[in-house]
């Protein structure tokens, strides 16, 4: 992420702040609405997002082609983004998805574990090879793509799940869905002030354990985590934890293949 991506991300959260309780799931739909159009027009992406132009020039572009299509407030949020300057176009896109991710985080009820149900898909597309791959089919339709979504998580996920994970086939940008699963989950983490941990262990942990690995992690990383966690019989004992690009990995399978490197070595 270049510098001036994460000055225009600062004011444009400062921006989403702002608009206070009033945001919400309708918000984050205009958002991502907004992201499409831009994603799927380069002439209009490229205009609003150069750096050379004027501020004010590329705010009354945005009126003129979004005004009466979303509300007031998603108008004013678009002209602050791109009255930014971006370290390009892609950011500009990311950055509209990053604050329509976040418009559902801060208003989805206390009773919604967004990053828990976000991990769930995760988990569910890991374990299905068919399912990931209809998913980021290139051949299917995004319609086609978000009614798959619709149907697979409606009556058994939040619709601000919903909601993340159709914007997430929609509108890949590149990514696989596995990856936007994961950016997004920390996104909504990241809005609650917390950061995930995944710990992968060979048979589940016990709430104790995993009360003591929250105590030292958060105490290392100045933040609460939220943890998710993965079974996996291959590591035989010990831990694997990821804490955003961070690993620590004290598990027996990861030091039986050191060894066997150091024997071949």
């Amino acid at each position: 992420m270049g510098s001036a991506t994460t000055h225009a991300l600062a004011a444009a959260r400062e921006a989403l702040g702002s608009a206070g309780s009033s945001v919400g799931l309708k918000t984050a739909e205009e958002l991502f609405a907004v992201g499409h159009v831009l994603g799927g027009s380069a002439q209009l992406r490229a205009t609003v997002s150069d750096p050379s132009s004027d501020d004010a020039a590329k705010a009354d572009i945005v009126r003129r082609v979004f005004g009466g299509k979303v509300s007031d407030q998603t108008l004013s949020i678009l002209t602050t983004l791109v009255s930014q300057r971006w370290s390009s176009q892609k950011d500009l896109l990311a950055g509209i998805e990053e604050l329509g991710v976040r418009a559902i985080a801060s208003s989805a009820p206390v009773t919604v574990s967004l990053d828990a149900e976000l991990f769930a898909v995760a988990q569910a597309v890991a374990s299905n090879s068919e399912l990931e791959l209809a998913l980021r089919s290139k051949l299917a339709t995004a319609t086609a793509k978000a009614e798959l979504v619709e149907k697979i998580l409606s009556g058994t996920a939040s619709e601000q799940t919903v909601a993340l994970v159709r914007q997430l086939v929609v509108q890949p940008r590149g990514r696989s869905i596995r990856e936007a699963l994961a950016t997004t989950a920390a996104i909504v983490a990241d809005q609650a002030g917390l950061s995930i941990a995944t710990v992968t262990s060979a048979q589940p942990l016990g709430e104790a354990q995993l009360e003591r690995l929250r105590v030292g992690l958060s105490r290392q990383y100045g933040r609460d985590l939220r943890f998710n966690q993965v079974v996996d019989p291959a590591l035989i004992g010990g831990l694997r934890v990821q804490v955003g690009d961070d690993v620590i990995d004290s598990s027996v399978a990861t030091r039986i293949n050191d060894v066997r490197l150091q024997l071949a070595g």
